[in-house]
């Protein structure tokens, strides 16, 4: 399953049986669609999938949002917006609308539109104006990004990546997601600790709630050692698929995936001991150089990165920023988010200052040394 640009005559086909059967295709084309966006979504090499992105200045409208009868009820109309609301947050547009069918409006409050104004009618048919404000808060661009590390259903964190220093935060990650939700928050790191030790995707109706149920960007993580398990996460949600040890262990096949979904669906995840990559849940430290890592997944398009410094995470003893802005300094075009031993509201500016775009925070939350009031607050700057 992947998203990707198409061309404007690509998408006429599916919106004219879908939206308009018996229409010709010249009938379905809109006004501007040569300045369109155009996005296909495909089931291997099948378009099954389609819609139309108008960017303005400061907000943008989608058009034409068409999925193929037989793939309607498997997530791919959602799996859509999502990429839409991403690349607005991305580019910083502010407002993400469409004029919605009577019959669809209570999909696109799944997402947080709202409508605005009264309905009205269009060839026989009943629309509505529905809106997403975006970017709201924290317009700096640099992003807290709450991570929830879920074993048996249930929101944890471990020390040191120890399965036996578990602590159990809350049963219902939902709950947890919402309450970052509600204060600003729109990015959410999920990371499956039963997968990561199993081997394959578990948790995945976690993130099927979260991903359904808010607004957040979420990128998942945990288990993803197949191209299977990287298809259970795209279809249950997340806008991105954390990746490490396959990209070390495997590169060809990683890759492979990199090439087939794009690398914008990709958050790359470099685990470093002594500038080392360290793999195997840190279990086993490599001879390969953070820097050669990065080196050789930037040249394959990687842009979305993100580093824990092991020594560091789950010890609230600050952050590694040294090592961040050595690699800052190496590879200053990619969006860097850190990761591991932030302690406290300080070491988020000094990760700013640094240069991170982002900061994923977990431990620090759960133990209040961060509080949802601090974070509300910096949000809201």
């Amino acid at each position: 399953m992947n998203i990707r640009r198409i061309a404007t005559e690509d998408t006429l086909e599916l919106r004219r049986d879908v939206l308009y059967p018996g229409e010709t295709l010249e009938a379905v084309k809109v006004p501007g669609d040569e300045d369109g966006l155009h996005f296909g979504l495909f089931e291997e090499a099948q378009l099954v999938g389609v819609v139309s992105l108008f960017l303005r200045r400061t907000d943008a409208q989608f058009r034409k949002l068409a999925v193929h009868p037989a793939c309607q009820g498997k997530g791919y109309g959602r799996m859509l917006i999502h990429h839409l609301i991403e690349l607005c947050r991305k580019d910083h547009v502010s407002l993400l609308w469409c004029h919605a069918r009577d019959t669809a409006a209570t999909f696109y409050t799944q997402f947080g539109f709202t409508q605005v104004g009264e309905y009205f009618t269009k060839g026989n048919i009943s629309f509505c104006r529905m809106e997403l404000q975006l970017n709201k808060n924290n317009t700096t661009g640099f992003s807290i990004i709450p991570a929830i590390d879920i074993i048996d259903g249930k929101c944890v964190r471990l020390t040191q990546g120890d399965y036996a220093q578990k602590k159990v935060y809350n049963e219902h990650p939902l709950e947890v997601a919402k309450a970052f939700e509600s204060i600003g928050v729109t990015r959410l790191h999920l990371v499956d600790l039963d997968g990561a030790k199993k081997g394959e995707v578990v948790n995945w109706k976690v993130l099927e709630a979260i991903a359904g149920k808010t607004n957040l960007v979420v990128d998942f993580g945990g288990g993803i050692k197949k191209e299977e398990d990287l298809k259970i996460v795209y279809e249950n949600g997340a806008a991105l698929a954390t990746i490490g040890s396959i990209a070390v262990k495997d590169p060809e096949l990683f890759f492979g995936w990199v090439k087939k979904y794009g690398a914008e669906k990709i958050f790359l995840g470099a685990d470093v001991k002594e500038e080392k990559i360290a793999v195997g849940g840190w279990l086993e430290t490599t001879e390969l150089s953070v820097f050669d890592f990065l080196e050789s997944n930037i040249q394959q398009g990687l842009q979305h990165v993100f580093c824990t410094d092991i020594a560091k995470d789950g010890l609230l003893q600050g952050p590694s920023i040294p090592l961040y802005k050595k690699i800052l300094e190496r590879f200053p075009q990619i969006t860097f988010i850190a990761s591991g031993g932030v302690s406290e509201m300080a070491d988020v500016h000094a990760l700013e200052e640094a240069g991170c775009s982002g900061v994923i925070v977990g431990k620090a939350i759960y133990e209040d040394k961060i509080t949802m009031k601090e974070l509300e607050a910096y949000l809201k700057k």
